[in-house]
């Protein structure tokens, strides 16, 4: 029998939300983001967005876009609801953002040790373009980031 499909919304992140976000990021990642950090990246105007499943923030996303060009800077869905299709519905999101921005390519740089926001990436289209050495913080020291890159096609659906 198949599981029922979860009802999910999407919608900007606020500065109220970040409690939550930081929740997610604390859960999900050994080096979290600062509320710092995402406060400078709501202010700055960024593509900054909240997954809510059953009125919780369960992900976000947040999409840095100049010159035809975007970043896409992190990706959470809190580990209690990973599995579920989440993480994909956020990023075809956020394409969708940075081709309404207009950027025609976006960017991403990933844990090798993340294997499965590197297959969803490698599943949506994006492609393995280099390498950077000891871009992450890690338990014993650092550890390197594999950069990737979506052509937005013609035809984006």
């Amino acid at each position: 029998m198949a599981s029922p499909q979860l009802e999910f919304e999407l919608r900007a992140m606020t500065f109220d939300d970040l409690d939550d976000v930081l929740i997610n990021e604390g859960l999900s990642y050994s080096h979290p983001w600062a509320r710092g950090i995402f406060d400078d990246c709501i202010k700055s105007g960024y593509e900054c967005f909240v997954f809510i499943v059953d009125a919780k923030v369960v992900g976000h996303s947040i999409l840095s876009v100049a010159a035809g060009e975007a970043h896409l800077l992190n990706v959470c869905i809190n580990p209690e609801v990973q599995g579920n299709g989440f993480g994909r519905q956020l990023v075809q999101h956020i394409l969708s953002r940075a081709v309404a921005r207009g950027a025609s390519k976006v960017f991403l740089e990933v844990r090798p040790s993340n294997l499965i926001a590197f297959k969803l990436y490698e599943s949506l289209g994006f492609q393995e373009i280099g390498l950077r050495k000891d871009y992450y913080p890690a338990e014993n020291g650092r550890e390197d980031a594999l950069v990737f890159s979506y052509q937005v096609p013609d035809a984006f659906p």
